[in-house]
């Protein structure tokens, strides 16, 4: 696992959580990882079809914008 455990216990947190399980953290940053890893490669692909080897902040915005909500 790349993603730390406290920053997702501060997602649920912010969320209404009062009371989070480690289970809970860990179960949430291995999601937004899997998340991240799906974004960060379609905007890899937004990038190269432009011909560019850097991924900008819009090309990370457009994979976003396409995620299914």
């Amino acid at each position: 696992m790349i993603l730390p455990i406290a920053p997702a216990e501060k997602l649920i947190r912010a969320g209404g959580g009062e009371r989070v399980g480690d289970s809970a953290s860990r179960a949430l940053a291995e999601a937004l990882e899997e998340i991240g890893k799906r974004i960060g490669a379609r905007a890899v692909r937004y990038a190269k079809h432009a011909g560019r080897k850097t991924v900008t902040a819009e090309d990370i915005k457009l994979a976003v914008s396409e995620m299914p909500k």
